[in-house]
């Protein structure tokens, strides 16, 4: 194994938007893990890339912050779409994500296949826009490093800013409401930085996976700590981890891609805690198993 890959800027300004992106998902990830709603993540992401295509289709250029608009925007209309058909039917807020998801995407696949067979988008450089879909995060560059930095510093410093607000808001969502803090403003904030951080986030991983930024970390911190700061502690620690260290093993390994890597490793992390961290399930059949055998002996 080459250590001196870690001296290398490709990896450098690799690892550094991985990292970055991953510790802001870790903190965001927390929320849509505490508020049922982990699905979220996955069904905004697919439901983006209509609007990057549409993006590149309008602009005819690749620019990042043009196509990050374009999916910042499909990502809203897909998340008050989720909102809408679970509000004002009998449809649970799951099964409107997974019909949004399918609809969006599919629409998304729709649109990138026409602007291949179609003449007049053939003068601009379509190439790259599959990146968005499963993610190419080695050919990330300084620029794209530059707009996840801003986008995570943007997103916890709004967390930061409203986190006694959000703090009830995720717990005891009624009690929010009796003391006067805005439900829906709130709901909308969680919104913007949940939606900034999937536009920045799909050129690195990708529409499929994710979600898997959000979740996975917000999963291993929920396995070490009933506290919230720990749990954003850890997440924010076990996200940054797993992003140095998937994209260390696609940059020394051939064959392997960034984003994979990085899902592997964190959802490996996420497992192990939910096996053998303090809530986790081993450790908790041993109390129960310890418990019952001090039960038994008193009653002898």
């Amino acid at each position: 194994m080459d250590l001196s890959i870690l001296k290398e800027y490709s990896f450098i300004v690799v690892a550094a938007g991985t990292v970055l992106l991953a510790m802001a998902c870790g903190v965001i990830g927390t929320i849509s893990i505490l508020k049922g709603q982990s699905l979220i993540g996955d069904a905004v992401g697919h439901a983006s890339l209509p609007g990057i295509i549409l993006a590149f289709m309008i602009s005819g250029q690749k620019n990042s912050i043009i196509l990050m608009l374009g999916a910042i925007i499909a990502g809203i209309i897909a998340f008050l779409l989720i909102q809408i058909i679970s509000d004002i039917s009998k449809i649970e807020a799951d099964t409107a994500m997974a019909i949004v998801l399918s609809a969006m995407f599919g629409l998304g696949m729709v649109l990138k296949s026409y602007i291949q067979g179609n003449a007049g988008y053939q003068r601009a450089s379509q190439s790259g826009l599959a990146s968005y879909i499963f993610g190419q995060a080695a050919y990330i560059l300084k620029d794209d490093v530059t707009i996840i930095f801003i986008v995570s510093i943007i997103a916890i410093v709004l967390f930061i800013l409203f986190y006694k607000e959000i703090k009830v808001y995720v717990f005891d969502e009624a009690y929010a409401g009796t003391i006067g803090i805005k439900k829906r403003l709130v709901s909308m904030l969680i919104m913007i930085m949940t939606m900034l951080l999937i536009a920045a986030g799909l050129k690195m991983v990708g529409a499929i996976l994710i979600s898997s930024m959000l979740i996975n970390p917000a999963v291993t911190g929920l396995q070490w700590s009933k506290r919230y700061e720990r749990v954003l502690i850890i997440a924010t620690l076990s996200g940054g981890v797993s992003a140095f260290a998937g994209t260390f093993i696609s940059s020394a390994f051939k064959g392997f891609s960034t984003g994979p890597s990085i899902t592997l490793v964190m959802s490996a992390i996420a497992l192990l805690s939910v096996l053998f961290s303090p809530r986790g399930i081993i450790a908790m059949r041993f109390w129960r198993r310890k418990m019952a055998s001090e039960g038994s002996m008193v009653k002898r």
